[in-house]
């Protein structure tokens, strides 16, 4: 039994939990690759165009894996904990893909209302007869111990400079998408920590300093850890990496911008059109600026 696995979206958070937990079970769990030219291509033919570059990609990887495994996994992912939701687009993700994608295989669709054991279970229950229904227990309580064990957080904190990397994961992860991203921080010397890198605790503090707790997850997430950060000084600055048109983005850099006052910030947007040398502009001259506010301060004459 192959068990399609697309390399995307929160693939790079959750990874861990589902190939242990399916594997355990005796399946084979097949992962796309890296995203790459004909991946990204793919996904742009295939997608609707309203979609934001995270939601294309995700079709690109599922196109590759649709004639390699008996079953694709495509979870809808409803919400976290305490009945805050996801992305609306990841929520109706199966019906995207199913009505997009050519020659996709059987879906295994079970939603996940929450990220909690015991809900969880019952997802692990009705996903697993796909690969068979026997030692569901154990697998599940495995996968569940793999994935407490994983720190997907980066955490780079042996350069000169830091910057924290706020944004969704896939966004951050796919170095196709981002241009490396990461790779040209560090080459400038920035070291770099992501929003996992903060407590839970620390998050719900910050959050809990709004005048009204935000609908989305990932919002409450994202600005939890970059107020965090801002306050407690744990970085030189932070660059938020968003996909354009993205709904949650959209909200949760404007209440970031509110929360800095004066903390170095930069928001970098992606989509299929980036261009690369705009891109490693921005880049370096926000490098620039860290390392000149590191050496002067905040003498506005120092820039110039």
């Amino acid at each position: 039994m192959r068990i399609g696995l697309p390399r995307a979206l929160l693939y790079y958070k959750y990874y861990v939990f589902v190939q242990t937990f399916f594997e355990a079970l005796g399946a084979q769990v097949v992962v796309s690759p890296r995203t790459n030219k004909q991946i990204h291509a793919a996904g742009l033919k295939t997608c609707v165009d309203e979609a934001c570059l995270p939601i294309k990609v995700f079709h690109g990887h599922a196109q590759w894996l649709a004639r390699r495994c008996d079953f694709i996994l495509i979870p809808r992912i409803l919400g976290k904990k305490n009945a805050r939701l996801a992305c609306p687009m990841i929520c109706g993700l199966k019906e995207m893909a199913v009505n997009s994608v050519h020659g996709l295989p059987p879906v295994i669709e079970e939603p996940v209302l929450c990220f909690d054991e015991r809900t969880l279970y019952k997802w692990a229950r009705n996903a697993g007869r796909f690969a068979g229904a026997n030692r569901i227990d154990s697998a599940f309580y495995a996968a569940v111990q793999k994935q407490k064990a994983y720190n997907p957080a980066i955490n780079q904190r042996g350069c000169p400079y830091t910057i924290a990397l706020i944004g969704h994961m896939y966004n951050i992860e796919d170095s196709f998408v981002n241009h490396n991203l990461i790779k040209k921080l560090n080459a400038l010397g920035m070291g770099i920590i992501t929003a996992e890198c903060v407590s839970a605790e620390h998050i719900e503090a910050e959050a809990a300093r709004l005048f009204k707790r935000p609908f989305w997850y990932f919002a409450r997430q994202y600005y939890g850890s970059a107020a965090h950060i801002a306050r407690n000084k744990l970085a030189d600055g932070i660059i938020y990496v968003s996909a354009f048109c993205c709904g949650v983005d959209s909200v949760v850099v404007e209440m970031i911008k509110s929360a800095l006052e004066g903390f170095p910030f930069m928001v970098l947007k992606i989509d299929e059109h980036t261009g690369e040398a705009g891109f490693d502009t921005r880049i370096e001259a926000f490098a620039d600026m860290i390392k000149r506010r590191a050496a002067f301060g905040n003498n506005i004459s120092a820039y110039g």
